[in-house]
This record gives C-alpha cells, sequence and structure tokens, in this order.
C-alpha cells in the first residue's frame, strides 16, 4: 500500500549542521541490552536541543529537547507549539479526521477534554476496581504454579488490555488481531507498514462505529456517538478520532509499562524484597518507576517561532516530546539512573499541561493491581537465566519478558 504522502526528510536551513546529531530511538528498531543505561544515559552529554533527521516515525526529522525544564515548558505552550500532526496517522491515509482530544489545541480541546473527563476520574477508576482485581488474578492463576511466566505474553498484553477492550466495547476474542495492529501502529519499521495497519484499524473502527448507531451499547464508542460539546454532538471524523485515540492509547502504554517496571524488579533483587516487606510503599514506587522507565515519545508542531536553550525552532518544525529524556534527565533528578522507590518524583510520563494524560488514574490503578497481586501469589521472582533482553525503541518496550520463580 503507498502512503497518501511522503514526509519531507530535508534539514531545515535554520538548522546548524554542528547540531545534527544522532538519535538512537528510531521506530520500528530494537535494541540488545539496557537502552536506558547504554542509550539514554550519553544522550545527556549532547546539547540541550539538538536535530535528528529520524526521530519522527517514518524516519523524518525532528528537534529533539533532553532536559525537563524545557519539555515542560513546551507542554505548556499552546502558542508556539501545536498538538496537531502529533502522529502521521491520518495523513498517512489522506484523510481529515484527528485523534480526539490529543490532537486538538486550546479553546477546542478543554471543551472536548470536559467531556470525557468524568470517564477516568479517580471515583470512576474505583467503579473499575472488582473487574481490574480479577482479571490480574486470573492471569496470574494460569502460571503461578509453573514456576515461570513470559511476562509480556501471558500477562501484560493480556490484563490490561481485556480491561480497555471492556471499556471500548470491543471484543475480547479478537485481542490477538488488536494487538498485531496495535504493533505495527507503534513499533512500524516504515511508513507503508504503518498505514497498512492504520487502515486496519480505521476500516474496523468505523464498522463498530456504524454498528452502535444501529445498536447502542454501554461503551465507550457509544458514549462518542452521543456525547455533546457546546449542545452538538461530535462529527463522524471526531467520533472516529475519539475511538482511535482510545485504541493506541488503551492497548499498548500500561503492557509497556508493566513489561519496564517488571524488568526492573526482576533484575532488582533488593527492590523486589523491600517492596514485598513493604506493600504500602508500591504506589510510591510506581512513580519513580514511570520516572525512571518513561518509555513515550510523542510529537509536537511548532507553528510560531521561539528560541529554546539557544536554538531557533520555525513553524513547521516537528519537536519531539520525550518522556524517556525527561525522566532520565541528570538536571532535574539526583543520581537520574538510579531508581529510588521512596522518590517520589513530579516526572512527565504522563505529559503535562493541558494534555495531561487522561487515563493515568486507571493506568495507575492498574498498575499497583498487577505489582501488588503479583507479588502476593509469586515467590521471588527473576529473568530466566540466559534470557538476553531485545527491546523496540520507538515506544521503549521489552519483546518478551521471561521470569522464573521457585516453585
Amino acid at each position: 500500500m503507498a502512503t497518501a504522502f511522503e514526509l519531507d526528510r530535508s534539514i531545515p536551513s535554520h538548522v546548524p549542521p554542528e547540531l545534527v546529531l544522532e538519535w538512537p530511538f528510531v521506530f520500528g528498531q530494537t535494541y540488545k541490552g539496557d537502552p536506558y543505561t547504554d542509550l539514554v544515559a550519553p544522550i545527556h552529554d549532547l546539547p540541550p536541543v539538538f536535530f535528528a533527521r529520524n526521530a519522527y516515525p517514518g524516519e523524518g526529522p525532528a528537534w529533539i529537547v533532553r532536559r525537563s525544564a524545557e519539555l515542560t515548558a513546551i507542554y505548556q505552550d499552546n502558542v508556539h507549539f501545536s498538538n496537531m500532526g502529533f502522529a502521521p496517522f491520518a495523513k498517512l491515509l489522506g484523510e481529515t479526521w484527528y485523534n480526539v482530544p490529543a490532537e486538538m489545541d486550546p479553546p477546542k480541546h478543554g471543551r472536548y477534554r470536559s467531556m470525557i473527563f468524568p470517564l477516568f476520574t479517580p471515583k470512576a477508576v474505583r467503579a473499575l476496581e472488582e473487574k481490574v482485581l480479577n482479571y490480574a488474578r486470573l492471569y496470574i492463576g494460569r502460571f503461578k504454579e509453573k514456576g515461570e511466566c513470559e511476562f509480556m505474553s501471558e500477562f501484560a498484553f493480556e490484563f490490561p488490555v481485556k480491561v480497555i477492550l471492556d471499556l471500548i466495547g470491543l471484543p475480547q476474542d479478537m485481542t490477538n488481531q488488536f494487538m498485531l495492529w496495535e504493533n505495527d501502529l507503534l513499533h512500524g519499521k516504515d511508513l507503508d507498514e504503518i498505514a497498512v495497519a492504520t487502515r486496519q484499524v480505521v476500516d474496523y473502527l468505523r464498522g463498530e462505529i456504524a454498528e452502535r448507531k444501529r445498536n447502542p451499547r454501554e461503551d465507550l464508542i457509544t458514549f462518542g456517538i452521543n456525547a455533546e460539546v457546546d449542545g452538538m454532538r461530535m462529527s463522524d471524523d471526531e467520533v472516529l478520532g475519539f475511538a482511535f485515540n482510545l485504541f493506541i492509547g488503551g492497548l499498548d502504554t500500561v503492557s509497556t509499562n508493566l513489561g519496564l517496571q517488571f524488568w526492573h524488579l526482576a533484575t532488582h533483587p533488593e527492590d523486589q524484597a523491600y517492596l514485598r516487606q513493604n506493600p504500602d510503599a508500591i504506589r510510591d514506587a510506581i512513580e519513580e518507576m514511570l520516572r525512571a522507565y518513561a518509555a513515550v515519545t510523542t510529537f509536537r508542531t511548532c507553528v510560531k517561532e521561539i528560541e529554546i536553550a539557544g536554538v531557533t525552532m520555525k513553524p513547521g518544525d516537528k519537536v519531539a516530546m520525550s518522556t524517556t529524556l525527561a525522566g532520565r534527565d541528570p538536571e532535574a533528578w539526583p543520581d537520574a539512573g538510579h531508581v529510588v522507590l521512596s522518590r517520589k518524583p513530579q516526572h512527565l510520563s504522563f505529559a503535562s499541561g493541558p494534555h495531561l494524560c487522561l487515563g493515568m488514574n486507571l493506568a495507575r490503578r492498574e498498575l499497583l493491581v498487577a505489582i501488588s497481586e503479583f507479588l502476593a501469589a509469586i515467590p521471588p521472582f527473576q529473568l530466566k537465566p540466559g534470557a538476553e533482553m531485545e527491546f523496540h525503541l520507538g515506544m521503549i518496550q521489552p519483546l518478551a519478558l521471561p521470569l522464573v520463580w521457585s516453585r
């Protein structure tokens, strides 16, 4: 399938040649080893802002902002930066929809966010407590007597995905197909591969939206169809963008965080032992691991010329918003590469400002339940001897995480 547009991969004339540097976190590539120690730490020896030829999905160019302070400022700046075009999905198909509300700018963004926010308040998440707990125990129960599991496929991609599929209203028996599409969307090697997956997801969601219009249900797709903003229902493009945003946001990010946090616990027995002895500390430990193992990079588009850390950005420039770099910024965190479970950080892993992640309360609850239930049911665990860790790099995610424990 040919893509509907081509990325401009040229280096803009206003970019100083000495600031065009290497960027290792290329969408579609993988890395064997520890990407945080091996790849993130050296980046913090580079200039505060530099330019990479291959940072945007499809290996397009973008500015890299590596310090937490500047990233926070950009998150909160809706004058010089726009969220529109934070990912290339609709453009790949030559279509006009966009992710709702993720790709909206104020003031419109605020009105749509207010409409969606009640779905993900702490109170709304508490209503899901039993469902979340039951799913966690279901999957742990399937392998706890075996003495081992492949954590990503047997838990991380099952437990949280089941919860979000129930909320969206998508069939559980299509989980494997959804995850294949999601993998190509977020870890695809080139624009053609991403475009094919985008078309498959969009066609499927359009079918589900049409079905809900005929037969409404108690799910988020039906909610999107019926919801009103300023007394008007969302357009067809907006309903599709709302459903697509739920799909990409719900099917991968919690799974990624689970994989990274359990990788840490498997390789740091002292931290695992501490949380077993102090279960009340798990909530704070999750925040520290969210900081240290932040995995997501989204994008902003410069819409008005601005200078950041001595570098001029001009309209049309893409800017990588790497939570990974923010979380390991040595100017923001003492001993940034070391996990201190009691640190209680104010991190950027759920973004900041108007686009603070709507699903963060559900994500935190799922992480808390997963770690608490796993530690209660499973003896001390470790990586399977001889296992070699390999990670996706666009969104940092373990390809597999084989864990073992004494039966």
